[in-house]
């Protein structure tokens, strides 16, 4: 089992279940599916200045786990996909033609489950930069009520593409992609 594969990360989600079930006197199964894991909603105060990108996503039968909701991996890879998709829709050519982005952090809270044939918009906003670490937020919503599925919050890293080492990104990417407070430097 490597360290990538999604049975480690499936592991590591549980350990940390675990833990937490541990001290607050919960059931692991209840921590891990229902979001009571360390909780982290105060970091998701939204800069009114960002813009909001949404993507609508088509539960499929492959979503679905053997609990009969869409498992949790499921879930995160919808957040990247928001991401992917959001970079794709307003960075400038010439910036995706240059750089590609690597997750070095998740942390998400899983809220409620979604369904097979349910309709789930994924909303991503872009927070603060340092030098090459930049923060985005993810809410995955249900479409037919709004409500919460789960909320996310990734720093990614720029590197260049054909070297594969991190790299700066250009004045025009840094103010689309992080909020105007965010410090350049760090």
């Amino acid at each position: 089992m490597t360290p990538k594969s999604p049975a480690f990360l499936i592991e590591l989600v549980v350990a940390r279940a675990q833990l937490h079930s541990a001290r607050d006197g919960q059931t692991a199964t209840d921590v891990v599916k229902w979001g009571r894991c360390a909780p982290f909603e105060s970091l998701f105060s939204m800069d009114q200045t960002a813009e909001v990108f949404e993507l609508p996503i088509s539960v499929q039968a492959a979503d679905i786990d053997q609990l009969g909701h869409v498992n949790n991996v499921t879930y995160l890879r919808w957040v990247q996909d928001a991401a992917v998709a959001h970079w794709q829709a307003a960075a400038p050519a010439a910036d995706q033609a240059v750089l590609a982005w690597v997750v070095v952090r998740h942390e998400i809270d899983y809220k409620r489950p979604a369904f097979l044939h349910d309709k789930v918009v994924a909303r991503t906003w872009v927070g603060t930069a340092k030098r090459h670490r930049f923060e985005r937020h993810t809410e995955l919503l249900r479409g037919a009520d709004r409500k919460i599925l789960a909320r996310a919050r990734t720093i990614w890293c720029p590197i260049d593409k054909q070297t594969g080492k991190l790299t700066d990104v250009s004045p025009e990417v840094r103010a689309r992609f992080a909020t105007p407070a965010s410090p350049a430097a760090g």
